[in-house]
């Protein structure tokens, strides 16, 4: 069977988070820099060998303040560990929604994950090009990466969640 290479059209993928703030709200960020590559057998993506890596110097949150104290050592400690990386071990189809399982690297701490994935489909754009499309949502605790700072409020509760919800839209593009 023929192996097919896929990169990221950067131009139309992102990858986000939410993660509660005050246990009442949430606050989104996203990495501006990341990465995706993917070999399948053709264009089936059952067992596609899936990579991705985001710069953790690249997050933003919309706040420059919070933004540096995520890159500090009280979250991902970006001068030491400035890269997120995922490795996926399997691609299960479903019906509607697909799973997605991986090896997760934070902090130089590795856990398995599972997200799930809906499918868009192959098609070709308007310049010949293949692209392949996907949605990604799934969720993770912060601490299991060593990411445990936190502050406690007055009313109760902590100022920041544990839980922190991923999306990504994912455009690849099959290579020449």
């Amino acid at each position: 069977m023929t192996k097919t290479k896929w990169a990221i059209d950067p131009t139309h993928s992102e990858i986000t988070f939410k993660v509660k703030h005050m246990m009442f709200t949430n606050v989104t960020g996203q990495f501006s820099k990341f990465d995706v590559t993917a070999e399948t057998d053709a264009e089936d993506f059952a067992n596609a060998k899936i990579e991705f890596k985001a710069d953790v110097n690249s997050i933003s949150t919309g706040n420059t303040d919070r933004d540096n104290h995520l890159k500090s050592p009280d979250f991902f400690d970006a001068a030491n560990n400035s890269e997120i990386h995922f490795k996926a071990t399997s691609y299960e189809k479903g019906n509607g929604t697909d799973k997605l399982t991986g090896d997760l690297t934070i902090r130089n701490t590795t856990k398995s994950i599972t997200l799930e994935v809906e499918n868009g489909g192959v098609a070709k754009d308007p310049w010949g090009n293949l692209k392949a499309g996907f949605s990604i949502t799934g969720k993770l605790n912060r601490k299991d990466f060593g990411l445990t700072w936190n502050a406690a409020l007055e009313t109760g509760g902590v100022l920041v969640s544990d839980e922190v919800k991923i999306a990504a839209e994912i455009q690849l593009v099959k290579q020449a």
